[in-house]
């Protein structure tokens, strides 16, 4: 989603510093979409737009499971801003950092009106064919063939069942209602292969890393986390530079992340949320320190042997 707005900035059919009032002004809605004057696109990509996150909110959970096994989706855009209008802001835009799906729906949208297509036809006309990710494709129904079934934690806000699948191996809710905030579907290999050529610069034509990773910091009292356009930018003191992103919905969680200095890319997925979002530890982090551990090791051998 972030690469794609940075695309479309490369080719000169929009600018990450535009406001968002820009393409969105016309929605009868956007006059009460909090600091709806002065949002950028950017500020979108790096979740920096001061916007609350409709994830959260009481009402989203309660449509959520209200909506629970129907055919078709529920939540579609327009309905998931609408879970944060009239709600105060969290900081003036570029003031401050704090996750938000809610800021990804509308840079979705302001996609769509830029191109005048629908957002993932250009992002499979864009991205999948192109970099031949045959196996990820738009979570845009119920049935999503070969899903692993998902285990969730039983503590969390929405009251699932422990199991993702019904008994006829259909997701319980409908995974469209994620839509720019994160709605594909894919595997390890296909994520790697993104990474790998995303954080190469073989993504997109042009020079686009500058701004994919041009980030704001995520805690301004530690300077070791940053956020770029979609990108989660830190440090590792065993690794260097690390570029990626984690990713959870109920019942399943996946990471992504790149080593430059080794030339690196690993990415993962896990079929249970259990003990990994309701633990005081950073699981996802010391399974990703360990595997750039193993595989960076492996890779120094490599080049020890070939020395010879």
């Amino acid at each position: 989603m972030a690469a794609l707005c940075v695309q479309l900035a490369l080719e000169g059919q929009l600018a990450l510093d535009d406001p968002v009032s820009r393409w969105l002004s016309a929605n009868d809605w956007f006059d009460r979409l909090p600091n709806h004057a002065s949002i950028t696109v950017r500020h979108l990509l790096t979740h920096s737009a001061g916007l609350p996150d409709h994830v959260y909110t009481e009402a989203f959970a309660a449509a959520f499971v209200s909506a629970l096994h129907e055919s078709d989706n529920p939540l579609p855009p327009d309905r998931l801003v609408a879970f944060v209008l009239d709600e105060p802001a969290l900081f003036p835009p570029g003031q401050g950092w704090a996750y938000s799906d809610t800021g990804y729906i509308i840079a979705g949208l302001v996609v769509e009106a830029v191109t005048g297509k629908p957002l993932f036809d250009e992002i499979r006309e864009r991205f999948l064919l192109p970099l031949a990710m045959s196996d990820t494709s738009p979570a845009d129904r119920r049935e999503l063939g070969g899903l692993a079934v998902g285990y969730i934690h039983q503590d969390g806000a929405l009251g699932l069942p422990a199991r993702t699948l019904d008994e006829r191996g259909r997701l319980l809710w409908h995974p469209a209602l994620e839509w720019a905030g994160g709605g594909l579907v894919s595997t390890s290999l296909d994520l790697a292969r993104w990474g790998e050529a995303l954080f190469t610069g073989r993504a997109m034509a042009g020079d686009y890393l500058p701004e994919l990773l041009r980030s704001v910091p995520i805690n301004k009292a530690r300077g070791d986390s940053q956020y770029g356009a979609g990108v989660a930018v830190s440090s590792s003191p065993r690794f260097g530079p690390v570029y990626g992103h984690a990713g959870w919905i109920p019942g399943y969680v996946s990471s992504l992340r790149h080593y430059p200095e080794y030339g690196l890319t690993i990415a993962f997925q896990i079929n249970t949320d259990r003990d990994i979002v309701d633990s005081d530890e950073d699981v996802l982090g010391v399974i990703e320190e360990r595997l750039a551990g193993l595989l960076v090791e492996g890779k120094t051998s490599e080049q020890r042997g070939g020395m010879r």
